[in-house]
């Protein structure tokens, strides 16, 4: 019987035993990876660990965790508890709910406890700011909320994964162990609804796990996997894990202009003590960061804007949340009413709209809006735009009137100054002051707080010191002659205010004009663009359109013909053709029928389909790929150090630059042309001011971040997702693509070739058979199970059937008690049986049935090589990439695909365990050189670059230690973005896509080389230019304000077009 309280976590298998020395087939056994009994046809899926079971009642005893000293073996009849770990060191002390309980004594329900303190401890937010967890429930239901959840993982779980235990870190900080309920306060209350009882978790009687709670949502883990071999290394516990609790924060930032602004956003960030992990997007006009426990939100973004002048905005667009209106416009009496239970935050988002987050599986948005309230129905507000666009659309709004401001303020300075106009010299002069003045201190006017706050905050000199110093020496210099021509003493150049004026509009041009083309470019690859605004769900035989923002977990919509499909769910009702190509990068048609899955986005054909939804809006295929796509945005390649320590030191040797030449013009003036001393300054004012102005880092600081965003969006629209800009920067020198076997290169989809049965009752054995594996999920236990259920055989009841993870499974026959197993050769250890070896010979999956250890039936299984997997591996040997295939297959079903692929037998190795496949990617990574045939003499070699496909969970070591790892996603064609251990994910099961990484990270690659040589070659000629280095050919000071236009253009439309390559 499984543990009632749910400490126990998942089965796991049983110590591993020796490996087996019998040979496994009758060819060369070489290129085994050591024979380690892996040998269950899916390399990847090898894990039977992963089997569903059985979820305890909770009227269940818990049987295996009552603290009475037993023995290991007799601890726990109902197999429910992980194995035996080594016991912890005897000077640590033993908290006393782990006494006489054999480690490890706590699992991951100890982790969400610990998360549902955290849950408890946070009472609702009594602000329009508040610092509580955005999703945080406050432990209703006895379910941690994702928020706590993380952080509680990010805390315990390497030390819980390498000792067992985590009772004794909080026991030694003062804290309750894991394993015993919080004690409430009794004074402790929470805002709730008038009526409702506070309750609380059921502890077992006897159990030493703590609450019996309600099942939790499991939460995404780390992305990234450790390596087997550091995973087991010693936790500290003896340090005291105070405050590493975070809060994930989001903020979408209105006012950045060039890289400089990025970098003063970044150190501005950094310098506050209660934030850790920063990242900023120029691109994006966003910023990502974690607050500590000691800090919130609200108090970095006032420190943000009082230091940089930026606007900021925190954007929810995790878990469910809509924006209401509240009755009355009252925002205040809103947020302080009671919440209707799931509501988990309600704060202020604009002067007349609230954001609601809440718990869709306790109530769903229809009902919150239409029934949840007090006040009764709620109106819905309008459909905000794309959270990661509309900070950038603010911007280029704003910049475009304050642009058309300055145009109207310029052209009457200009008439004034250079038509033809009957001589009143005084008026003209002061109508243009007054323009003048407006347009320097109300359009240039922020350029001056900005350049300010830059240097005494952040000390960096960046591009906005620039425009001050030159439109200020311009418009200066136009006040002080207008001030003689009052007094009667005209200076011989005049005022030129037209030049100050100009100056200022045509830098607002170039800013304008650049942003736009930026945002244009970002919102062309924007996936959450593909979110179909309405829906149509049927309710009692009615139709009607809604919102889609209120679609629920339980709705029936209707999809019509060549309409997009609002969210993802499964066909009940109709027949259809889709084209999913705008998600998966698949260009034909999708069948769709009873049980098929629809992907959100995509569009129907000429079929009616009725759809039950499965996954809301807010958390579709189309949220979950934006969102990924989102992060590789966020990073930064290598290449981006390069440029970013190039555009630090931009601006001080330009004004450098802009000195030398004023003194060089000085000299030239006095010396070589016998000019004034006054008229020899005032002409060396005007190319000192256009060296300062035509001068532009904002190219450079666009040159990779410009075709990051743009690279991965594209990729997305193919069905690859981009998960770090690293993978972008580095793939296209791909030397060695390693494939997985069963399901990536062959379609996963076992079927029986052969059978052989003992001369025993034949029915009795495929009915004990199937009882034993029918409940597992091995593609190898389903495809025989399926076999024999197409016969007609009825299960008979097996007892506590166990996975064991690279063998098989084992249980006893319920009433005789026989000894059942079900699992490879090897581990039978019926190598040397003649049906085994000549299924083995013919290039089959084993698989092998035992009733008291004997053999009572055999089974051989093959796969499908995916139509697509032949012309990939050609096209990457005609490029001289080496194609490696590692399975943990037996060797002759892995020959004998490779012998289809054309692939060489010395890069093949079958029989492979997960840790065997992550040694064989690190000896390849030993290598020297990026491709074999790239080594030159006398040059240092390269670091080999090494690409791993596969779409197991036992792949994740490999995918970790491989340059770049690409996880095959299965889940009907896209639906389930895996979170794992992998830098790419292919959407479908599509090797062309490996293809389509290497074009376009070479693509990729070549924009940012021209990108950098086009910034140094406009800088170059632009400055010599300006300073008058070619004499008679010069850039007059007032139109240098259009070198940023002409700078940044070419860099935006060299990423642009890689909409439009052949990839």
């Amino acid at each position: 019987m499984a543990c009632g309280s749910g400490c126990c976590g998942k089965r796991t298998s049983a110590p591993p035993e020796q490996i087996n020395s019998h040979p496994a087939s009758p060819q060369d056994d070489r290129n085994s990876c050591g024979g380690a009994g892996d040998n269950d046809d899916d390399d990847d899926d090898d894990d039977y660990e992963k089997e569903e079971e059985e979820k305890p009642t909770p009227a269940e005893e818990d049987k295996c965790c009552v603290p009475e000293p037993k023995s290991a073996a007799a601890e726990c009849q109902s197999g429910c508890c992980s194995a035996p770990k080594p016991p912890p060191p005897e000077d640590t002390p033993v908290p006393g709910c782990c006494e006489a309980k054999s480690a490890p004594c706590c699992d991951e329900s100890c982790l969400d406890r610990l998360a549902l303190r955290e849950c408890e401890k946070s009472g609702p937010p009594t602000t329009t700011h508040s610092s509580t967890a955005p999703n945080c429930s406050r432990g209703k239901d006895g379910k941690p909320c994702v928020d706590h959840a993380n952080k509680t993982r990010l805390t315990y779980a390497e030390r819980l994964e390498a000792l067992g235990c985590i009772c004794r870190a909080l026991v030694a900080i003062g804290q309750e162990s894991c394993c015993l309920p919080l004690r409430r306060s009794p004074t402790k209350t929470s805002r709730r609804r008038s009526g409702d009882i506070q309750s609380y978790p059921r502890r077992s009687a006897g159990s030493c796990c703590g609450t019996d709670e309600r099942p939790v949502n499991r939460v995404n883990e780390s992305n990234s996997v450790e390596i087997l071999s550091t995973a087991m290394q010693p936790a500290d516990l003896e340090k005291a894990i105070v405050g590493s609790e975070k809060e994930h924060v989001i903020l979408s930032i209105s006012g950045m202009t060039c890289t400089g602004c990025e970098t003063k956003l970044a150190r501005a960030l950094s310098a506050h003590p209660v934030v850790k992990n920063v990242k900023t997007s120029l691109v994006l006009s966003r910023a990502e960061f974690d607050v500590t426990e000691f800090g919130s939100a609200v108090d970095v973004m006032k420190h943000l804007e009082r230091t940089t002048e930026f606007k900021c905005e925190r954007v929810v667009n995790r878990g469910s949340n809509l924006d209401l209106i509240p009755p009355g416009r009252d925002i205040v009496a809103f947020i302080n009413q009671p919440w209707p239970d799931g509501v988990t935050e309600v704060r202020a988002a604009g002067n007349k709209t609230v954001n609601v987050s809440f718990d869709a599986k306790i109530i769903g948005a229809r009902d919150l809006v239409t029934g949840g309230w007090a006040n009764g129905p709620i109106d819905l507000a309008p459909p905000r735009p794309d959270p990661t666009l509309e900070a950038g659309s603010k911007h280029v709004r704003h910049v475009g009137y304050m642009t058309f401001l300055s145009v109207c303020l310029t052209i009457p300075v200009l008439v004034m100054a250079w038509a033809p106009l009957p001589e009143r010299p005084i008026e003209y002069s002061s109508a243009s002051l007054a323009l003048a003045s407006v347009a320097q201190f109300l359009i240039a006017g922020p350029f001056y707080l900005k350049a300010l706050k830059s240097f005494v905050f952040s000390r960096i000199i960046e591009m906005d010191l620039l425009i001050v110093l030159s439109t200020s020496a311009a418009y200066i210099f136009s006040v002080v002659s207008f001030g003689y021509l009052v007094f009667g003493q005209a200076l011989s150049t005049g005022e030129f205010f037209e030049t100050s004026t100009l100056l200022v509009t045509l830098i607002m041009v170039g800013r304008w004009v650049s942003a736009l083309a930026r945002q244009k470019a970002v919102e062309s690859i924007s996936v959450r663009s593909l979110q179909t605004s309405t829906a149509l769900i049927l309710n009692d035989a009615t139709e009607t359109e809604i919102d889609a923002r209120l679609l629920q977990y339980g709705d029936v919509f209707k999809v019509l013909p060549d309409s997009r499909i609002p969210t993802d769910g499964t066909v009940i009702s109709g027949s259809s053709e889709v084209n999913e190509s705008m998600i998966t990068g698949e260009a034909k048609l999708v069948e769709k029928y009873a049980k098929s899955r629809v992907i959100a986005g995509s569009i129907n054909g000429s079929g009616v389909l009725l759809v039950r939804l499965t996954r809301l809006p807010g958390d579709n295929t189309i949220s979950t790929t934006a969102r990924m796509v989102d992060e590789a945005k966020l990073s930064k390649p290598k290449i981006q150090d390069l440029a970013d320590r190039v555009a630090s030191y931009f601006v001080p040797v330009v004004v450098a630059l802009t000195i030398v030449t004023f003194v060089i013009w000085i000299a030239v003036g006095v010396a070589v042309r016998r000019q004034a001393g006054s008229e020899a300054t005032i002409q060396a004012i005007t190319y000192a001011i256009a060296v300062l102005i035509v001068s532009c880092p904002c190219a450079i600081g666009l040159a990779v971040p410009m075709v990051v965003v743009i690279a991965t969006g594209v990729a997305a629209e193919r069905g690859v997702i981009f998960k770090s800009a690293e993978s972008i920067e580095v793939a296209y020198k791909t030397a060695h693509v390693v494939l997985d076997k069963t399901g990536t290169i062959t379609q996963g989809k076992l079927s029986v070739a052969r059978e052989w049965y003992a001369e025993n009752d034949q029915n009795t054995t495929k009915s004990l058979l199937l009882g034993l594996i029918g409940g597992t999920k091995h593609p190898v236990s389903v495809a025989v199970a399926t076999h024999l259920k197409a016969q007609g055989v009825s299960p008979s009841p097996v007892s506590d059937p166990k996975a064991l993870t690279g063998k098989g499974v084992e249980g006893a026959a319920k009433g005789s008690g026989v000894f059942l197993r079900a699992g490879n050769s090897r581990w039978l250890k019926l190598d040397s049986d003649l049906e085994v070896q000549s299924m083995l010979s013919q290039g089959h999956t084993v698989f092998c049935f035992t009733i008291a250890g004997s053999v009572a039936a055999v089974f051989g299984l093959q796969d499908t090589i995916r139509p697509d997997a032949a012309p990939t591996v050609k096209t990457l040997l005609e490029r001289g990439i080496s194609v490696h295939i590692i399975s943990g297959d037996d060797d002759g079903a892995v020959r004998s695909v490779a012998a289809q692929l054309n692939i060489a037998e010395t890069n093949l190795r079958s029989r492979c365990t997960p840790l065997e496949k992550q040694v064989y990617v690190q000896t390849l990574l030993a290598g020297t050189t990026s491709r074999p045939e790239q080594t030159v003499r006398g040059r240092k070699n390269k670091p080999v670059i090494v690409m791993f496909c596969g779409d197991g969970t036992n792949d994740a070591p490999a995918l970790a230690q491989a340059t770049i790892g690409v996880h095959v996603n299965q889940e009907g064609g896209g639906t389930d973005v895996a979170n794992n251990a992998a830098d790419v994910v292919l959407l479908r099961p599509d090797l062309r896509r490996i293809l389509t990484i290497v074009d376009l990270s070479a693509k990729s690659v070549r924009r940012i080389v021209f990108n950098f040589a086009w910034s140094f070659v406009y800088n170059v000629l632009a400055i010599l230019l300006a300073a008058g280095a070619f004499v008679r050919a010069r850039i007059p000071p007032e139109f240098a304000g259009l070198g940023e236009l002409v700078s940044v253009l070419p860099v935006i439309a060299a990423a642009a077009l890689l909409r439009w390559s052949k990839i």
